[in-house]
């Protein structure tokens, strides 16, 4: 079974009303319910008004995979937290962070980066499979169209992906690397760019099966044997005369 944690800010859904038309409960709640019918997942989640902003000692340590929504209130999360997520990706747990979070302190930090790139909201997308053969593409035609989509473009201010998955085309004819794989010490991330707030991204099938594929994929079942920091070791061999 695969623990995994929705993290959202849960801010847009309570006080815009096109967020609240979409998403009712929440982006987590409706990923949480979109995600639930694979039953090697347990999912919980947790919002940033919440104590420690819900990802306590406890919480993340029982995280096997963290997916992270944000959008404008990265600011609020303690660097204290992001401190013990980027420790916690390290060590092994997967980091799933979607959509605005190329901007969130969590991604940043990992990443080392400026997340910068172009913008416009109302565009439509079409979603390219550009490596069918990665375990995320798996079931996964050759590209998605999202009718209405928040316009991201090139250039796009982060490392070079380890594995580039998926790259959106907008009709305003922006480019976009819209699914990156990197991997941090013993923890893996996917950036995935699709989920605007005020559109039902997260209620397309394959968009669902993205998210959940990417899940299996960042699950690191050896997480916690990895030590971050650096220990005196004696050597392996003799010293010879």
């Amino acid at each position: 079974m695969i623990r995994v944690t929705i993290w959202n800010e849960f801010r847009f859904e309570k006080t815009n009303p096109q967020s609240a038309a979409v998403y009712p409960d929440g982006i987590h709640n409706e990923l949480k319910r979109q995600l639930s019918p694979n039953e090697d997942f347990i999912i919980t989640t947790a919002t940033l008004d919440e104590p420690e902003c819900g990802l306590t000692d406890d919480v993340l340590n029982n995280t096997d995979v963290l997916l992270w929504w944000a959008h404008g209130y990265s600011a609020e999360v303690p660097d204290e937290i992001v401190a013990k997520v980027c420790k916690r990706v390290r060590e092994g747990m997967g980091f799933i962070p979607l959509h605005s979070s190329h901007v969130s302190k969590p991604f940043l930090a990992l990443m080392g980066t400026s997340g910068r790139l172009i913008w416009r909201e109302g565009d439509r997308e079409r979603l390219w499979t550009v490596c069918p053969s990665h375990q995320i593409a798996q079931g996964i035609p050759a590209y998605v169209d999202i009718p209405e989509e928040e316009m991201y473009g090139e250039n796009f201010g982060i490392p070079e992906p380890d594995k580039l998955v998926f790259i959106g085309w907008f009709a305003g004819g922006e480019v976009f690397r819209s699914g990156c794989c990197f991997l941090r010490d013993a923890g893996k991330i996917f950036y995935f760019q699709p989920g605007h707030e005020t559109n039902p991204t997260y209620k397309i099938p394959e968009i669902v099966q993205i998210i959940a594929n990417a899940i299996r994929w960042a699950y690191n079942p050896c997480a916690n044997n990895y030590d971050v920091n650096c220990p005196h070791k004696e050597a392996l061999e003799a010293k010879g005369e």
